[in-house]
């Protein structure tokens, strides 16, 4: 009998997969992405021993990868589809980004750090996720060059809603997930564009960096 040995990153992922199910993300392609993805790869080395803790970790430029348990909950919000056309407001280590790419989405992304960009962009090249496209810049403005978006993804704590973000929305079924509140703790709100009308649904308090830019904090 051919036996399987498992690594010490295979293993901490099937158990982070198993404490996400438990908290409840119930989307199979989510857990199934975020299941493939070695999320140490994103992670200066000092920290890969911590790779799979649910929590958020310093990429530099005084940013933090996001606790697998918020990418979870983001990603299974807005409800992505192999190919849709998603926004991302702050690359950061380009996890969230490849969670999205996993899942067979085309993803814009912007990030005001260049050298994070860049970090991210090398990321890319080297797990393969061609369908990646990004740029540096203020991510509070989107990227209206590519709207409408099916879905958008802010990963940074904004003061209110961006209006510019809202009309890069598909205006019929377009989500936007988004953390809103002060710079010390925000809530997690979902906007789903119904015949050109926002529905907005609140969720419970989380914690991310500000963001910054002309439409979030100055």
């Amino acid at each position: 009998m051919k036996l399987t040995f498992l690594s010490h990153s295979d293993i901490a992922r099937r158990e982070l997969i198993a404490f996400l199910r438990s908290k409840g993300i119930s989307n199979e392609d989510v857990l199934r992405a975020m299941g493939n993805i070695p999320r140490e790869a994103f992670l200066d080395k000092h920290f890969s021993l911590r790779a799979y803790e649910d929590s958020a970790l310093p990429i530099g430029s005084g940013q933090t990868i996001s606790q697998p348990y918020t990418v979870a909950f983001q990603t299974q919000t807005i409800a992505p589809k192999k190919g849709e056309k998603i926004l991302e407001i702050g690359t950061g280590s380009g996890y969230q980004g490849a969670v999205l790419a996993e899942m067979g989405c085309n993803v814009y992304t912007i990030e005001r750090h260049v050298p994070l960009l860049n970090e991210a962009r090398a990321r890319f090249d080297k797990m393969g996720y061609h369908s990646i496209i990004s740029r540096g810049g203020d991510g509070s403005v989107g990227w209206a060059e590519f709207a409408p978006f099916d879905a958008i993804i802010v990963t940074a704590g904004a003061p209110d809603l961006p209006e510019t973000l809202l009309n890069q929305l598909n205006p019929n079924g377009g989500r936007m997930v988004i953390p809103i509140g002060t710079r010390e703790v925000q809530r997690m709100y979902l906007i789903r564009m119904e015949a050109g009308k926002p529905i907005v649904t609140e969720f419970p308090e989380f914690k991310f960096v500000p963001l910054v830019g002309k439409q979030g904090w100055q």
